[in-house]
């Protein structure tokens, strides 16, 4: 057992019972795998690595936001696969908090695009409230230190 392990959800199914709690670990899903398959377990898991086989393939989506509005998943949400700097925005809405980019994506063009909209009219995973019920200035700064913080985004590493 290593920390910080990745694994299939089969793989997770195997070792599941015999799996120390205080060692992190991280499940890859097909995004047409139910999300319902690991909410016994959500609670053991510090990742969810979720695919996009094609970048029009949008089931992810679902289950991310599934992962964070139904199960309340407090660990982080990976997108992999066919990842568009242009689905940046709203990989963060319904929940993704990390992505691996498509070889020929580029980083400057991530960060730019995560600053494309201070804000949004309708609630998300993040900000459930409409924006006529929220504080719109503290949603800018915030967007903005989000643009930031993807500089550090590393493609590959970790769990």
């Amino acid at each position: 057992v290593r920390a910080n392990s990745l694994l299939t959800l089969e793989q997770w199914h195997a070792v599941r019972d015999t799996w120390p709690a205080s060692v992190p670990a991280g499940v890859s899903l097909a995004n047409t795998i139910d999300i319902e398959t690991l909410e016994a377990d959500l609670s053991r898991l510090a990742l969810v690595v979720l695919h996009f086989p094609k970048w029009v393939d949008g089931r992810a989506y679902t289950q991310a936001r599934l992962l964070r509005a139904r199960y309340r998943f407090a660990g982080q949400v990976r997108a992999t696969g066919d990842v568009l700097v242009d689905m940046l925005p709203l990989l963060a809405r319904t929940g993704f908090d990390a992505a691996q980019l498509r070889p020929d994506q580029k980083l400057e063009a991530a960060e730019r695009a995560l600053g494309f909209f201070a804000g949004h009219y309708q609630g998300d995973v993040r900000q459930p409230l409409p924006a006529f019920a929220r504080d719109l200035s503290a949603e800018l700064a915030a967007a903005q230190a989000r643009a930031r913080a993807v500089a550090e985004l590393s493609v590959g590493e970790g769990i």
